[in-house]
């Protein structure tokens, strides 16, 4: 008789249920989770930085973005 290792358990296959042929559960993500729903506000704020770009002063409200060397500047500069 073949007795099961005492390690592991659900807790392992948790989330991999299509791959065993069971099907998921319906369930609500928790408050910390990402969601794929849109977000009231998902624009960049950068208020009291300098622009990359115009060198002017970003001000509380302007569409920034980020650059990939780390800099900041206007979605379209004023």
């Amino acid at each position: 008789m073949t007795t099961p290792p005492d390690f592991g358990g659900t807790e392992i296959e948790e989330g991999r249920q299509e791959e065993f042929g069971i099907a998921p559960e319906e369930r609500q993500p928790g408050p910390d989770e990402l969601t794929a729903e849109p977000h009231e506000d998902n624009e960049a704020h950068a208020p009291g930085e300098i622009c990359a770009r115009c060198g002017r002063a970003i001000q509380p409200g302007d569409e920034v973005r980020r650059r990939a060397d780390g800099r900041w500047i206007h979605q379209v500069c004023p």
